[in-house]
């Protein structure tokens, strides 16, 4: 099994690089997996990140892009809570890798 070392701790992950155990997530394994893919997170992606965590947190699913959107705008206003804002933040897309950072399970119906 793939793994990640980060801070000299090893975390399991799967072929695409999404943690096996959410748990054991950390802002650290987030850094570094924005690191590999050549981001640097800012208070923004900061925002997504833990926004889904505690959304999984109550629900065990990552939400779908429309709900993510529409909580984000509640929140972070109209225009943060847009597909075309997540996508600058996550141009690899925004559900597959802002909840790959959080440490989450790929979301369903992503390929």
């Amino acid at each position: 099994m793939p793994t990640l070392d980060v801070a000299g701790k090893s975390y399991e992950v799967d072929e695409e690089g999404y943690l096996m155990d959410w748990q054991d997530w950390t802002e650290d394994v987030a850094g570094a997996m924005a690191k590999e893919d050549g981001l640097d997170l800012s208070e923004e992606h900061w925002n997504v990140i833990k926004f889904l965590r505690t959304y999984f947190e109550k629900y065990q699913i990552a939400p779908m892009i429309k709900i993510l959107t529409k909580e984000l705008a509640k929140v972070y206003g109209k225009e943060k809570g847009s597909t075309k804002y997540l996508y600058e933040l996550y141009p690899a897309g925004p559900a597959k890798q802002a909840c790959r950072y959080a440490g989450l399970p790929k979301p369903t119906g992503c390929v």
